[in-house]
């Protein structure tokens, strides 16, 4: 185990933290903590930010060295250090410190960055992105998949970890590894940090709503596991009749011992279903789950708008447009995510006690004047929108290059296959358990209406969404009402917070992709549909969700009077009881999977590793020799390699991973068939082509294609001599680079 790369990257984020103490106390000066718990997702978020722009100038030591100038600066000129909390940054610091040695040894038993059959995912696909930035002298990086031409991706999260595996002079097999545990204790301790914020605005116990967002955001799973055990210990003839599940499925033979981590991220048809533990526990470096501290960073600048009174219309300005930057940053690392931020901004001008008018001048906030009724509700939500508009403007326009170059273009597509009442349940359920209750009870307290009407209001309710759900939109059956109660208690200013924002959003996301989503192309001859827009879109509502039902949790069980119009014993004692069930229910998945994951044993060490690649030297002993040779080449010299790569490295059947490229950084004319949806069939096909006449055709045809893609090398392994009737090696221009084994290395000449 490589203890001192642990302690050293422990040390670099803590530091980054500290170094921005100042710079968060002036961004969040209301919250209890002066932003502690904020000071390592600003940092990393300013870090990125900068080094993506200056990298476009000079990326490497250039670019880093100018985003720690700026990020110090900002403290020394814009923080304000005499509100730094250093007792509440230590508090942050342990959080922090935990959260990351756990992550640490999740990924040291199982390090590998491979693909099948070892591992499950897109790891190459994010190894390749990370080491294609380490290469780069400008951004954007080449394109390892697609020699000659610029990623075509969204990488800010692999190039802000570029920039910190320079920073701490680590080697990218190591710092993968690392890189996820930090992203991972960021999130972590961000998620502490805003629910122990909302909670202090309401005398909740704020360490018990803190550490409930922690462990939502960093243990909690779906409601699968949940259903898999109660099936297990109900009677079969009972499961059956309310099931209608046939005897003997897999349903009911399922047993403790079966227990698998990934079967939780598939449940609703057609989708996939991720929350943050198994994401982490998959261990993709993925752009989904980089970008998740700099969600709730956008939604903590959003609750310190909150918090900030009217008359400070100056600071309510700049802290709007302080989550531009941060917006820009998740379009550049998550696109997906570039809207959400807006969509956060929106609801947070929108419900904000002060008026979203004092937003702008004085005289055309006089023309704006408050008005009652529907019109009241309608100038709010413009005005928000528009305040939304202009965060997302701003955003886009700091990373311009990304648009005009990196970014793929998408369409929108509308009514996809809807998802069924029971696989939402299981997906949501846990949080629902905490929100539905605290929602209910904060509606209940704010009607003066008999109980007679309000028994006869709930009833016709019920028949409406009775029919709702029969005409086939159970997601709106199940979150409509909800959405409905929360916006109205938000208006009522009831006894609700910033949680029921967070809240607001995530439901609007639920609902939006049961309607929306991003049109994809065919994904090996399978349609995707709204499979990506589910993926990336509830990774999110997650985040959003965690601090929120950390927040409702502790206000439920709180004995002191934190939810005044449902104080009764009944009513404590049953949201004590709700808070038992929904942590035993949503902590069964990590009851399982912690303990399976930790008996796993690192392919190709002795013992726990962080080492990503040292499963090559025992099963592909001679493509690691190669792939080495490769390594220590200096630039990004094109070779070529056999195509497509994809999910499964077995080289004996001829089905390639492209790991020359991926593993290295040095680009090859075509590697996985992910290029198909970002290029296009006709470029996608014509490199095909092009690298099957480099391998079986003429000599003229290779010499023609070698100066078409300025080959240097080419890469003849097990999968090129399984997969093509091999001519290139009697290509009279071809002289033998390195040999080891049946690999072998061809350089060009001339």
């Amino acid at each position: 185990m490589e203890y001192g790369l642990v302690v050293l990257w422990l040390a670099m984020y803590l530091i980054v933290g500290l170094a921005t103490l100042p710079l968060a106390a002036a961004l969040f000066p209301r919250f209890h903590d002066a932003g502690a718990a904020f000071a390592i997702p600003v940092g990393l978020g300013t870090i990125g930010i900068v080094g993506y722009l200056v990298g476009h100038l000079a990326f490497g030591w250039p670019a880093l060295l100018a985003a720690l100038a700026v990020l110090i600066a900002g403290s020394v000129f814009v923080g304000d250090s005499e509100a730094v909390d250093e007792y509440a940054y230590a508090e942050v610091a342990v959080v922090f410190a935990v959260a990351f040695g756990f992550l640490v040894a999740i990924r040291s038993v199982t390090p590998e960055i491979a693909p099948l059959p070892l591992a499950i995912g897109e790891k190459f696909l994010d190894f390749g992105l990370l080491r294609t930035s380490l290469r780069a002298e400008a951004l954007p990086p080449e394109d390892m998949w697609f020699a000659g031409e610029s990623l075509q991706y969204y990488y800010g999260g692999q190039m802000l970890t570029a920039l910190l595996t320079i920073l701490t002079g680590t080697a990218p097999r190591f710092a993968y590894n690392l890189a996820l545990a930090g992203f991972y204790a960021s999130l972590v301790t961000a998620a502490y940090g805003l629910a122990g914020a909302i909670a202090e605005t309401h005398d909740a116990p704020r360490r018990i709503a803190a550490g409930l967002g922690a462990f939502f955001v960093g243990i909690a799973g779906n409601l699968y596991t949940a259903g898999q055990v109660l099936a297990w210990l109900v009677p079969d003839a009972l499961v059956t009749s309310v099931t209608g599940f046939e005897p003997g499925g897999d349903a009911l033979s399922w047993n403790p011992t079966e227990f698998w981590y990934f079967d939780t991220s598939r449940v609703i048809e057609g989708t996939i279903n991720e929350f943050p533990l198994f994401a982490w526990l998959n261990g993709d470096l993925h752009a989904h789950m980089l970008t998740t501290p700099f969600t709730l960073l956008v939604a903590a600048l959003c609750f310190s708008y909150w918090q900030t009174p009217e008359e400070e219309r100056t600071r309510r300005r700049l802290l709007l447009l302080l989550t531009a930057p941060v917006a820009g940053f998740l379009a550049i690392s998550n696109t997906w995510d570039f809207p959400i931020a807006a969509g956060v901004v929106l609801l947070t001008v929108a419900f904000t006690p002060s008026d979203p008018a004092t937003l702008l001048p004085e005289t055309l906030a006089e023309r704006l004047r408050p008005r009652n009724g529907l019109l009241e509700e309608i100038r709010r939500d413009g005005l928000a929108l528009a305040g939304a508009l202009v965060v997302l403007l701003v955003g886009g326009i700091l990373v311009t290059p990304f648009w005009l170059g990196t970014a793929s273009t998408r369409s929108l597509g509308l009514f996809p296959p809807r998802s069924d009442l029971g696989p939402l349940l299981v997906v949501h359920g846990g949080f629902l358990l905490a929100f539905v209750p605290y929602l209910a009870g904060r509606a209940y307290g704010t009607t003066s209406l008999p109980r007679e009407r309000i028994v006869g209001i709930v009833a016709a309710g019920g028949v409406l969404l009775l029919a709702v759900w029969l005409g086939g939109f159970a997601v709106v059956a199940l979150f409509g009402p909800l959405l409905a109660t929360a916006w109205f208690l938000l208006r009522r200013r009831a006894d609700v917070g910033f949680e029921t924002v967070l809240m607001l959003a995530g439901i609007g996301l639920v609902l939006i992709v049961e309607f929306a989503y991003v049109l994809e192309p065919q994904y090996q001859g399978t349609e995707l549909e709204r499979m990506n827009t589910v993926f990336k879109t509830y990774m999110q509502v997650w985040v959003l969700w965690a601090p929120a039902a950390g927040v409702a949790l502790a206000r439920l069980v709180d004995p002191a009077n934190a939810l005044p119009s449902v104080d009764t014993p009944a009513w404590r004692s049953a949201g004590v009881a709700v808070a038992c069930v929904v942590l035993l229910t949503t902590g069964l998945y990590a009851g399982f999977a912690i303990p399976t994951h930790l008996e796993n044993e690192p392919a190709g060490a002795d013992g726990p590793t962080l080492d990503g690649t040292a499963y090559t030297y025992e099963r592909y002993p001679d493509e690691a020799a190669a792939i080495d040779w490769l390594d220590a080449r200096e630039g990004q010299p094109t070779i070529v390699t056999a195509a497509p790569g994809g999910y499964r490295w077995n080289p004996d059947d001829g089905r390639g991973a492209s790991a020359p490229a991926s593993l290295t950084g040095v680009p090859t004319v075509l590697g996985w068939f992910h290029e198909e949806q970002y290029r296009g069939e006709e470029p996608y096909q014509e490199r095909l082509s092009d690298v099957e006449t480099i391998y079986e055709g003429s000599t003229v045809e290779q010499s023609s294609l070698f100066d078409r893609y300025d080959v240097e090398y080419v890469y003849v392994g097990p999968t090129e001599r399984a997969r093509y009737d091999l001519s290139i090696e009697d290509h009279p221009d071809l002289e033998v680079a390195f040999q080891q084994g049946d690999v072998v290395i061809y350089e060009v000449r001339g």
